[in-house]
């Protein structure tokens, strides 16, 4: 049964008799419903009954109606009103716009704003580059969707976009202390993606792409990053390449193997895995086997599209063929971007000793997390629920706050795989375990160290350009 999540969880306003019991025969209740009390809060007690607030996990929608039907079923209790507590903390928006000066008389109206402004813009106009000195563009960047590929609901649109938008634009924030605004476009027309992001650009200091659909997000990524003067990152490509890049070399290290001559098979051609591909590829790991829905990729598959024709060409150096259980066979790692439950536990078994499993579909894995340790010394997912989670979290809040500080152009593979070895470095040989590889994303010291590392490879790596610190007087802030 899946496990009660914060996700789904529910407040429950009930009406109680005056019996000293009901509370507990309450909280039993939603216990053997399969949920999780998190809180009772006693709202009022006057009379003969009581009001009280109960605040429990569920696992889905359903589940929260049958717990909620549960409770009124007792007898003595009434549920006055059931919130969804997830929808309540969304109710008007996540982020919001504050002024960082006050404009509390005549002086500083003038100065803010006309007259005074126009010397500024025209500094500006004189000197380009003072944008980043003299705006917000120096601590700012647009989170940019077309909605097409959102988690893993898919193709849902802009609009319905926008609360992962203003999440992302949350987690910039409180981990990073930087600004980000999402921009959610109602087209899915790559020419006019691009169009539109070059204009809204002068704006801002940087870039993210989100959950845009592959293979359209590579053009669309590969083409700003051109065009434009500022970093462009495709955080479902990059972010979880870095991620994973960190947390397989402390696998790795765990387990006494080398990259460089380690098997690896991968599930899932999508954005994040010819991201994963690439890194690795770059990084000299020992042999690569990708897997798609049809089978391995090889040079004599005449259905891949050019993103998967690369992948092909670089990876599979035998042309070998088959399903993924056959390329498991003698394999070191595994990393599955792809879907739920394609593998079963025991098809693992033909892996090499101590064998590393990355299962990263979200939420429900390539293969079961629990199974799948008695075949693999040691196993990751993208659950939070469970050890070793492979989060973007770990990494694009650091790589931002880096590239701002540095008035970095661009963002390039060293400045990615100094990211990685940040994330690893965090974990020191002393605290590596099989279910900790890496660190937590509330260890307020990871955006610290992959920003410097991004900074310092940003300044090592031409066109980058060294600018006054982003970040002056707000310092990083940790949820």
């Amino acid at each position: 049964m899946p496990i009660p999540s914060a996700s789904y969880s529910i407040t429950m306003r009930l009406q109680l008799d005056d019996d000293p019991r009901a509370i507990g025969r309450v909280t039993t209740a939603v216990g053997d419903a399969g949920a999780a009390v998190t809180a009772v809060d006693i709202v009022e007690s006057r009379g003969a009954s009581m009001t009280v607030d109960l605040t429990a996990n569920t696992t889905d929608g359903d589940h929260a109606e049958k717990v909620a039907a549960a409770v009124d079923g007792i007898e003595g209790v009434a549920v006055r009103k059931k919130s969804d507590r997830t929808f309540l903390l969304h109710i008007g928006g996540k982020i919001a716009v504050r002024p960082k000066v006050s404009v509390r008389n005549r002086d500083d109206l003038s100065m803010a704003y006309t007259p005074g402004v126009a010397r500024v813009c025209q500094a500006i106009a004189d000197n380009p580059e003072d944008a980043r000195r003299l705006t917000i563009k120096r601590n700012t960047i647009a989170v940019v969707t077309d909605g097409s590929a959102v988690l893993g609901l898919g193709n849902i649109g802009a609009a319905a976009a926008m609360p992962v938008m203003e999440g992302k634009a949350v987690l910039f924030k409180e981990f990073a202390g930087v600004d980000a605004w999402p921009v959610c476009l109602d087209t899915q027309d790559t020419e006019e993606i691009i169009r539109i992001v070059e204009a809204i650009a002068p704006a801002y200091g940087g870039i993210n792409l989100e959950d845009i659909a592959a293979p359209r997000c590579f053009e669309i990524e590969r083409r700003l990053s051109e065009r434009l003067d500022i970093p462009v990152f495709h955080d479902d490509q990059h972010g979880t390449a870095v991620v994973t890049l960190g947390a397989l070399s402390n696998a790795l290290r765990l387990t006494g193997k080398r990259l460089d001559q380690a098997r690896v098979v991968l599930t899932g051609i999508g954005a994040a895995g010819v991201a994963i591909i690439r890194i690795l590829h770059a990084q000299g790991v020992g042999e690569i086997l990708a897997c798609d829905r049809k089978g391995v990729l090889n040079r004599h598959r005449e259905d891949l599209d050019e993103s998967k024709a690369w992948v092909a060409e670089h990876t599979n150096p035998d042309d070998k063929g088959g399903g993924v259980q056959e390329a498991l066979e003698g394999a070191d790692v595994f990393i599955g971007v792809s879907g739920p439950n394609i593998l079963e536990p025991s098809d693992l078994r033909v892996m090499a000793d101590d064998a590393i499993v990355f299962a990263l579909a979200n939420p429900i894995p390539e293969v079961d997390p629990s199974g799948a340790r008695d075949h693999a010394a040691v196993v990751a997912t993208g659950r939070s629920d469970e050890p070793n989670q492979i989060n973007n979290v770990l990494a694009f809040p650091g790589i931002f706050r880096g590239a701002l500080d540095a008035g970095a152009h661009t963002i390039t593979d060293r400045m990615n795989v100094a990211a990685a070895m940040a994330i690893a470095g965090m974990v020191g040989d002393e605290e590596l375990r099989p279910n900790y590889i890496v660190p937590s994303v509330f260890n307020t010291g990871v955006v610290e160290a992959v920003a410097e590392a991004i900074a310092a490879a940003a300044r090592e790596d031409p066109p980058a350009e060294a600018s006054e610190p982003a970040t002056g007087d707000e310092p990083v802030a940790a949820v």
